[in-house]
């Protein structure tokens, strides 16, 4: 949130678009699908595919209900060319001029039920996709900070993955690395 905060003004100069929490979350995710490649794959038949780029299909409310256009190479992308993606996409999904192929072929999904003041969900898979990441509501809970209780702004994240290819270490592991980029974007600049 401080990050955002210190870049938002500049950053809607600069590029015309509000610096959002979605970007930090697909490259957060997108970093950690290449760390945890299993997450990324799919079961084809007998077969397990792993894929080398990741293509996050995103959760988007419109007037006439939720479509799931794909962000293609997010792994490749910066927080400004996610931006732009994610806003062009979403115009084209409440005009009405997604295309089929904007909604196949997605590797991932993000929905972020948060928007809509949802705590808590359990997301369900979008088939052939192997998982998808819920965020919810971020809202000021009380935690433990080096022993003391402070006021912190706190999110929800619920993975639903499948069982059959991806196991819980995996999963946390991913859950991790995607809790880290977005507790410090500076983390994922650095590589680690």
């Amino acid at each position: 949130m401080a990050f955002r905060k210190a870049n938002l003004e500049a950053f809607t100069k600069k590029y015309g678009v509000k610096l959002s929490f979605m970007s930090p979350f697909l490259k957060a995710c997108a970093n950690a699908l290449m760390d945890q490649p299993v997450i990324n794959s799919v079961i084809i038949g007998e077969d397990i595919i792993y894929r080398d780029y990741v293509d996050i299909s995103v959760a988007v409310a419109t007037p006439r209900g939720l479509v799931v256009p794909v962000l293609r190479n997010v792994e490749s992308m910066d927080y400004p060319r996610i931006e732009l993606a994610i806003n062009a996409l979403a115009a084209k999904a409440r005009d009405g001029k997604l295309t089929p192929a904007d909604m196949q072929g997605g590797t991932f999904t993000i929905s972020n039920g948060g928007v809509f003041g949802s705590l808590l969900s359990m997301p369900i898979i979008n088939l052939p996709q192997s998982a998808i990441l819920g965020m919810h509501a971020i809202f000021q809970r009380p935690v433990a900070i080096a022993g003391k209780v402070e006021i912190r702004p706190m999110m929800y994240l619920a993975l639903s993955y499948d069982h059959r290819l991806i196991d819980g270490r995996e999963a946390v592991l991913f859950l991790r690395k995607v809790k880290a980029g977005v507790e410090d974007p500076t983390s994922i600049l650095a590589g680690v």
